[in-house]
């Protein structure tokens, strides 16, 4: 009865939380995590049945952003121009994380998590201030969407070179390396071959069941396949869950609304409030307290190497000035694969409370300051567009 309560109170928490953060203009992880942050300082202790189910709302971040969010057709099209943009942002983010993990003495694998932190955009929130403010079609707006799921592939892939490297402690040899890259080509080929030959078949057969919630339970089975398969192969589960779901997003009949709807009811009803208000209850609220250099800096390159990286980038491939302005402020909020990344390194013994408490901080202040940043720059951008039109 002692799990019930607990997973009852993080839940309720996470949830309240996160109401009162939408209502204030903040994303809902705001709340989560520092719901999280609160119960780990009165009442709730961290218990091992808590990290499974935390480890399970990972899982299911990551999956549905894969089976939701990425549209391998939609990639297709406008894939030229935003891998130019999403190259030149996650490259000055990764260089920042990295000289600055290096700068304070870190090891090279820790400051290798470190740098994978700084590299991913939080889609939710980046599409969430867009339609906010009626730019989601426009040309920074599709751009950016589509940069943002560039930024989480390339992301996972990241993290599945340093999560390898971690388990070695130092830089794989060559022979160790191909092992990983062996593991990594067969797993994705595997999972292709199911998404393509396999998964139609079975979801065509499952469609025909007469037993209720079968499409429902058969994505729901896939997620765990996929996590788990990654997990026996020595890679991490996350990284297959969120492969499984980018096949799954192919399929017409694993996809329809009602079955998107209970899977997204699943994961960010329940599953990843409580993984996020885990991250909460995870943070060393003493590492905090004493705000050094390295946790300010952290905050500080993480949102600068973002932007700058967005805005040459857009210039790169086009944009002018104020599109270019847009463009980097919208790719400096992060959220979820960040928080997963410094989970798994943490988890593996590999990066301390120093970096975990300070990525922490680092996601709060780009979820509170980003959409401050994207609606001054979109406004900006409108105001150049009725004075050069008037």
């Amino acid at each position: 009865m002692e799990f019930l309560f607990q997973i009852l109170i993080i839940l309720l928490s996470a949830r309240l939380l996160s109401e009162v953060s939408e209502r204030v203009g903040m994303p809902g992880i705001l709340g989560e995590v520092l719901a999280g942050l609160l119960l780990g300082l009165v009442i709730v202790q961290e218990t091992e049945t808590i990290a499974s189910v935390a480890e399970l709302g990972a899982i299911f971040l990551l999956f549905t952003a894969g089976y939701k969010e990425v549209h391998i057709e939609d990639l297709k099209a406008s894939s030229k121009k935003a891998i130019v943009a999403t190259l030149f942002q996650i490259a000055a983010a990764f260089i920042a994380g990295f000289a600055l993990g290096r700068f304070f003495g870190f090891g090279f694998v820790e400051s290798l998590f470190l740098a994978v932190a700084f590299s991913p955009t939080s889609i939710g929130v980046v599409v969430k201030t867009l339609l906010d403010m009626g730019y989601l079609s426009s040309k920074p707006g599709s751009m950016m969407l589509t940069s943002a799921i560039f930024d989480d592939i390339i992301g996972i892939f990241l993290l599945s070179v340093v999560v390898t490297m971690g388990k070695y402690s130092e830089f794989p040899s060559i022979l160790q390396f191909l092992m990983l890259a062996g593991k990594l080509v067969f797993f994705i080929a595997v999972m292709v071959i199911l998404g393509y030959k396999v998964f139609p078949y079975l979801f065509g057969y499952v469609q025909k069941m007469h037993a209720k919630e079968s499409i429902f339970a058969a994505v729901v089975l896939v997620a765990l396949f996929s996590a788990y398969f990654a997990d026996i192969l020595g890679l991490d589960a996350v990284i297959g869950a969120f492969i499984g779901g980018v096949l799954l997003s192919n399929i017409p009949i694993a996809k329809i609304e009602d079955v998107q709807s209970k899977v997204s009811g699943l994961a960010y009803g329940i599953l990843v409030p409580i993984f996020f208000a885990h991250i909460g209850m995870s943070v060393d609220v003493g590492a905090l307290s004493t705000l050094g250099s390295f946790t300010i800096l952290v905050v500080v390159l993480a949102l600068l190497s973002k932007f700058v990286g967005g805005f040459v980038g857009a210039k790169a491939i086009g944009f002018d000035s104020h599109e270019s302005f847009i463009f980097g402020s919208g790719v400096m909020p992060r959220a979820g694969v960040e928080l997963v990344v410094i989970s798994i390194g943490r988890e593996m013994g590999i990066i301390g409370d120093e970096i975990f408490s300070a990525v922490v901080l680092m996601v709060a202040v780009s979820l509170f300051v980003s959409p401050i940043v994207l609606k001054f720059a979109i406004q900006k951008d409108k105001e150049h567009k009725n004075s050069a039109s008037g």
